[in-house]
């Protein structure tokens, strides 16, 4: 009776034992567990890894074309402003040997409208002085178309005369030789304006070529 009872005590720890070794581990499964996640998610991050590494490469190539164009835009935009800076210095160059040339021009022929109007009064002197016998007519005629053609001249050329009678004095344009009473003449002039022209003055445009000689009336 002992023996049996030994012997299903025997048997019934063997089955325990084989029960217990067909049980899983808990911790064996966790760790298994855990190692599959770890290789999913190494799988994964490789993949992202791949896939950010294709997405860099293709930025930094389409960088890499971008700044070549805009390098060579930048180029082109230089190449245009050498060449329009050259031609605009050519253009002043140019602008300048013409300005130069007119400018010698201009005192070298500053007179020659002047010259042009004075060669007809030129041409009335020689005319008169062949006559053989002048009468003292003819060369009262003779200076007289001199003359004419003498005021043509200066008008032509805008010289005018200054002729400033019972004109107020103005000393830009009258040169004074003398005081004189203003009644002295006929009809009285005032004080401080012109008596007498003693010899006429001359303007080139709004330029004194020469101040009119006058006597002015004292106050």
């Amino acid at each position: 009776m002992s023996n049996s009872s030994a012997n299903d005590s025997q048997s019934a720890d063997a089955s325990q034992a084989a029960s217990d070794r067909a049980k899983p581990d808990p911790q064996a499964t966790a760790n298994q567990d855990q190692s599959s996640t770890l290789s999913f998610d190494a799988i994964n991050d490789t993949g992202h890894a791949d896939h950010q590494g294709a997405t860099l490469e293709s930025d930094v190539l389409a960088g890499s074309a971008n700044s070549t164009l805009e390098l060579e835009q930048l180029r082109a935009q230089l190449k245009s402003a050498q060449e329009q800076l050259l031609r605009g210095m050519a253009d002043m160059e140019n602008m300048r040997k013409r300005t130069a040339i007119e400018v010698s021009n201009a005192h070298k022929y500053a007179v020659e409208s002047f010259a042009e109007a004075l060669v007809p009064v030129l041409d009335s002197l020689e005319l008169s002085l062949k006559v053989d016998k002048p009468t003292v007519e003819t060369l009262k005629e003779g200076a007289e178309a001199t003359l004419r053609l003498l005021h043509a001249a200066f008008e032509r050329n805008h010289l005018q005369a200054i002729e400033p009678v019972g004109e107020r004095f103005d000393p830009n344009r009258h040169q004074a030789i003398s005081m004189v009473s203003g009644s002295s003449v006929s009809p009285p002039v005032s004080a401080n304006h012109v008596v007498t022209v003693l010899q006429k003055g001359y303007l080139i445009h709004d330029r004194v070529l020469r101040p009119a000689l006058v006597t002015v009336a004292q106050a």
